[in-house]
């Protein structure tokens, strides 16, 4: 059977083209939400999309970095709140850059939260919770990377391994802030790769490096609760939130965890 639609053309057409106008115009944009969810510092999900904020790296949840008077601090936890706090409940809206390879099914953008004249990922960098990263790194960034890093805001007052480094477990490379001391490297590394990782709030998937994992292309695999690889994981390198999350650091599932779900 076959329907067709007729338009009618008459007085009352300037009123109908109105009204659909108006349905397009409330339609939901998928780029733009309110309740923006903060998954950590470096990305907001919006609706089913998950965007990674473009041109910084900032650190991941279950990281450890030192203060100023070389504390250890949840630097992870702090650069999500403060994310989080920028947003302050407001309506959020992403430019979307297309795909991040390297972070699974995430997606690039720069994201700004209404009424704001400066983007998200600028003012988390301006702030010092967030480290400028290459190579989609624009001229504003840059210049917000180093008002921050002069002025020792943020996470540059103390001393942190670079995030790209941590999540591989890294433990040689570069540190970065004011707090760092040549003549306390062993020290300072110690602390920011502790030997037993505290778990953060509620994320409880536990991640393991792995050299036999990189047989699939990732750098480790990570147990969720009910697996029976579970418990005997006594001392986790990673602790994730999610599986996307696990997944976007180049973990796979545990082979005995294929039946489960859960974080």
């Amino acid at each position: 059977m076959t329907f067709k639609m007729r338009f009618a053309v008459g007085p009352a057409a300037p009123v109908l083209l109105l009204l659909a106008l108006v349905v397009l115009a409330l339609a939901p944009d998928p780029a733009r939400a309110a309740g923006a969810v903060v998954r950590d510092a470096n990305s907001i999900q919006l609706g089913e999309a998950t965007y990674r904020l473009d041109g910084l790296d900032a650190p991941e949840l279950d990281q450890i970095c030192i203060d100023d008077q070389a504390d250890p601090w949840t630097c992870g936890l702090d650069a999500r709140d403060q994310l989080t706090k920028l947003i302050g409940g407001r309506v959020v809206r992403c430019e979307d850059l297309g795909p991040e390879k390297s972070f699974g099914r995430r997606r690039r953008a720069i994201c700004t939260a209404e009424g704001d004249k400066i983007s998200l990922n600028e003012q988390l960098i301006r702030q010092g919770f967030a480290l400028a990263r290459e190579p989609a790194l624009k001229a504003n960034l840059k210049q917000a990377a180093t008002e921050a890093k002069d002025a020792s805001r943020g996470l540059w007052k103390g001393c942190l391994a670079a995030p790209a480094d941590f999540r591989i477990g890294k433990k040689d490379g570069a540190l970065v802030g004011a707090a760092c001391r040549a003549d306390r490297d062993r020290e300072i590394r110690a602390v920011l790769f502790p030997e037993e990782l505290t778990m953060p709030g509620s994320c409880s998937i536990k991640g393991k490096l792995a050299v036999r994992a990189r047989v699939t292309g990732n750098i480790g695999i990570y147990h969720l609760r009910g697996c029976p690889s579970y418990p005997a994981i006594t001392n986790p390198e990673r602790w994730f939130c999610s599986e996307e999350d696990a997944q976007a650091s180049g973990f796979r599932k545990a082979y005995n965890c294929r039946g489960s779900r859960g974080k």
